[in-house]
């Protein structure tokens, strides 16, 4: 089998997307080919599998702030949108390949779907969130959804509302998952070292607010005895941690998977924020990152919407200590009770991970050469 994977960034850039499909191709990279778009100028770390990265115009600047970011998004996204879609086609062509496995999301998602390129091709598409979160459309969703041989779906929550949508279509769930050398064993909190708390991941503009309530929260905490030191991997620096009673340490640099995996299980806490302003996401995805955490030695901390995807399935194990407010006076309840914790969290963490998560399973299922 001959892979062509397409989705909306490098296979090689920090973010939980990208490492799924690392991590479903790996032992097979010479049998993939990778098109991935950018939209930022720089160079991109090698990687096994071959790649073309396909520019659009224009390119996203430093400068491009306020009402400035949004023309050139337009320009970006309606303008010059075909133009970008036209260079995916072409690398397309040039690429042998008997299946089609696309991600779902971004302006540029149909670029591939000319029948040229369809015919006589097995196309699988991945759905990692709701299409009004992902910059496409009804229309295009219900064909790709319709048209798929394989549909590869984050949660049964979005299958379920997808087959509602468009179809009762067979579906299949394919995340991220944890390998047998990845589990760690569980750790309980001593308040007598400094108590590490790590975030890993992009970081908009939508999750500011969850931010400033745990660091507000953790201000307050400082104040009994208590060292904290908070550890941002592959994220801006935020104006609003300056000047705070506690460490704060900014790792920005790509790293690889296992070392990222070393960086999880120093944590003392590993914080997982799901913003509170987007039902269409929260409700049907299962972020990426909760899987690695959930395998860590330390324990989750949940900081999101209570009838999430993420909150429902983390509440029923007893996976995560959560905080379902933006009120700063229950996130210091949380992480206190975190912090009294003695381990119970994290032991059943592990168990929901191998029930739910083991990724040989996960890899197994993406590989196997009958199409539903």
């Amino acid at each position: 089998m001959k892979i062509l994977s397409f989705q909306p960034l490098s296979l090689y850039r920090n973010g939980g997307a990208s490492r799924v499909l690392r991590r479903l191709y790996k032992g097979a990279e010479n049998s993939v080919y990778s098109i991935g778009v950018t939209e930022t100028p720089g160079k991109l770390p090698p990687g096994e599998i071959a790649e073309v990265i396909v520019p659009t115009f224009p390119l996203h600047r430093l400068w491009m702030r306020w009402k400035i970011r949004n023309l050139f998004i337009w320009l970006r996204q309606k303008v010059f949108k075909f133009n970008t879609m036209r260079q995916i086609q072409n690398a397309a062509q040039s690429v042998d390949y008997d299946t089609i496995h696309m991600i779902h999301h971004g302006p540029y998602a149909m670029a591939l779907c000319k029948d040229e390129l369809l015919n006589g091709k097995h196309l699988w598409v991945s759905f990692h969130d709701h299409y009004l979160t992902t910059n496409t459309n009804f229309t295009d969703t219900q064909y790709l959804w319709n048209k798929a041989h394989r549909r590869l779906v984050i949660s049964t929550e979005l299958g379920q509302e997808y087959q509602r949508l468009f179809n009762y279509q067979h579906y299949e769930i394919i995340t991220d998952g944890v390998l047998p050398d990845e589990f760690s064993s569980p750790r309980k909190i001593n308040k007598e070292e400094p108590v590490i708390i790590y975030f890993s991941g992009l970081l908009h503009l939508g999750y500011y607010p969850l931010f400033k309530v745990l660091a507000d929260a953790l201000d307050i905490i400082s104040t009994q005895c208590i060292e904290f030191k908070l550890i941002m991997r592959g994220t801006q620096q935020l104006d609003f941690l300056k000047n705070r009673h506690y460490k704060v340490e900014y790792r920005t640099n790509f790293i690889s998977d296992e070392a990222i995996k070393q960086e999880m299980d120093m944590a003392t806490i590993l914080y997982l924020p799901i913003k509170f302003n987007n039902p269409e996401f929260y409700m049907y995805s299962l972020s990426t990152k909760m899987v690695g955490y959930l395998a860590s030695p330390g324990s989750v901390l949940y900081h999101g919407p209570a009838d999430s995807a993420a909150y429902k399935m983390l509440k029923e194990a007893n996976a995560a200590i959560c905080c379902t407010t933006l009120t700063v006076d229950d996130m210091v309840i949380a992480i206190n009770e975190l912090i009294k914790n003695k381990g119970e969290v994290s032991e059943n963490a592990k168990k929901l991970a191998c029930e739910k998560f083991n990724f040989d399973t996960i890899r197994e299922r993406f590989w196997q050469t009958k199409i539903n």
